[in-house]
């Protein structure tokens, strides 16, 4: 499957998780509290029957703060495989950062959102497309992250996304859910959507 418009590249959506995918409950980290938000399943399934690569770009500071270990981060992960296959959707791949600068080791890493480590690690594996990609989460640090990776952003009004709306320039892409962010991918490339 390639998709990029350069030859031999891939073109890509980076979701974050947390308030993106799944509704905001902080530091998960246990299946039993996993909610998708309405409609997300069918968003990836979507991006994935259209060639994109989807892969998760996600923040896990609760590693850093000894609050839970990544064996369950790997865990959580491999279990949202398992829920979403039967109905035809799949996440490519999975990248985190277990960092806080406050917490932990306290190392300077350029993979925790708003650095653009994980994106650019991620298309070192997968030989990604970055301008013809996509980043879309919920807060200002998503955006970021993007825009320092060269990959289009997006702000969903899902998690934070409302509050982090009012921050952003008004040229800033901006829709209500995942759902409306692969709509816009989709079907219309490049017009600037408002919430």
């Amino acid at each position: 499957m390639s998709g990029g418009d350069a030859p031999g590249l891939r073109k890509a959506v980076f979701l974050d998780r947390d308030g993106t995918i799944n509704v905001e409950k902080n530091y998960l980290h246990r299946i039993s509290e996993w909610e998708w938000i309405p409609g997300a399943i069918e968003a990836i399934r979507r991006l994935n029957d259209a060639g994109y690569l989807v892969i998760v770009v996600t923040n896990q500071a609760g590693i850093a703060r000894g609050m839970y270990k990544e064996e369950d981060v790997h865990r959580l992960h491999n279990q949202l495989d398992v829920m979403l296959a039967p109905l035809r959707a799949h996440i490519d791949a999975y990248y985190y950062c277990p960092h806080h600068p406050d917490f932990g080791e306290k190392i300077s890493c350029d993979c925790r959102k708003p650095a653009p480590g994980m994106i650019l690690q991620a298309q070192k594996d997968w030989n990604i497309d970055l301008p013809h990609s996509y980043m879309v989460g919920d807060k200002i640090a998503d955006i970021d992250a993007a825009r320092a990776a060269g990959v289009r952003p997006i702000l969903v009004a899902t998690g934070y996304g409302a509050e982090s709306r009012r921050k952003l320039a008004s040229d800033a892409l901006c829709v209500s859910d995942l759902g409306a962010a692969a709509d816009l991918i989709l079907d219309t490339g490049n017009r600037v959507c408002h919430t």
